[in-house]
């Protein structure tokens, strides 16, 4: 009888003293994971989606907000400007993007122009042709024009490279080149400034179109008209091709969208768009703002 008095004890001591370690060790978890949650600050982060012609340079200026302003936190994606616009319109992002102006009936949102950008009409630096109008842009990228040679040029067949529908380039060199006409379909799609810049830079006989601001020495902007796409030109209305970089709101800003938009208006903003290679958005008026 003693013995199994003592096993009965045992295994009670034992069974009572399984449930004091689990209870400590549960609490001490809980407590060491409150305590280590508040020494981490809430960050409330914002999305900013939209044109890939913007990404790039947004991306930069996401990091000078965030290390201007730390804590802060800013989520700067691709897709395209209608994507942009979509997304701010359905509130999936706090601050769409978009390259191109807006149609009539997304005018609902509130737009801000940020910068301008000037679209350069770009070849390979091997190219002897560095001048071409309009009307000879227009005509390659339809395909009525399909040799160099017709152009100044060596004999050897014209490479298109385009933008894909939906992308706010497109949809500005559309406007401003093509006017009514297609560009033709035997054309080289890319999914972004970048991927054109790489394709005309690796082919001495291609053609393409991207931001004034995206160009470096691997490719060559021509001259349109005999006008060099440069900032003087684009301030001075000479060069033609000039579209807005616009953000845009589903109804007025608010909290950070609103601290964003404001940084990047400010004089600290500009100055970095300006370095960059655009043009600082109180340079150029808009028709409306000239005609008050």
């Amino acid at each position: 009888m003693k013995s199994k008095s003592r096993d009965f004890r045992e295994k009670t001591k034992f069974f009572f003293g399984s449930i004091a370690f689990s209870f400590f060790s549960i609490t001490f978890f809980i407590l060491i994971y409150f305590s280590s949650c508040s020494f981490k600050p809430a960050q409330k982060g914002i999305t900013i989606a939209g044109s890939t012609s913007i990404q790039p340079f947004a991306d930069q200026w996401a990091e000078v907000y965030m290390s201007r302003f730390p804590g802060k936190s800013i989520n700067v994606q691709g897709g395209g400007s209608s994507s942009g616009i979509q997304a701010a319109m359905t509130r999936a992002a706090q601050i769409g993007m978009s390259s191109r102006e807006l149609n009539p009936e997304e005018k609902v949102l509130q737009e801000f122009i940020v910068a301008w950008d000037g679209l350069a009409i770009i070849v390979h630096p091997s190219n002897p042709v560095d001048d071409l109008s309009l009307e000879q842009v227009r005509r390659i990228f339809t395909g009525q024009i399909i040799s160099w040679k017709e152009v100044g040029g060596p004999d050897r067949n014209i490479h298109i490279v385009t933008r894909e529908e939906g992308s706010g380039t497109r949809g500005a060199f559309q406007e401003m080149v093509m006017g009514k006409e297609r560009i033709t379909k035997k054309s080289i799609v890319q999914d972004s400034n970048g991927t054109v810049r790489e394709v005309v830079a690796g082919d001495p006989y291609a053609i393409g179109y991207i931001s004034l601001g995206l160009l470096e020495a691997r490719v060559k902007a021509i001259k349109l008209d005999g006008i060099e796409p440069c900032l003087d030109n684009i301030v001075n209305r000479n060069y033609k091709l000039v579209r807005p970089f616009i953000l845009i709101t589903n109804g007025p800003p608010s909290g950070e969208a609103r601290d964003f938009i404001q940084f990047i208006l400010s004089s600290e903003g500009q100055e970095l768009i300006q370095r960059q290679g655009l043009i600082p958005s109180k340079l150029i008026m808009t028709e409306e703002e000239e005609g008050k």
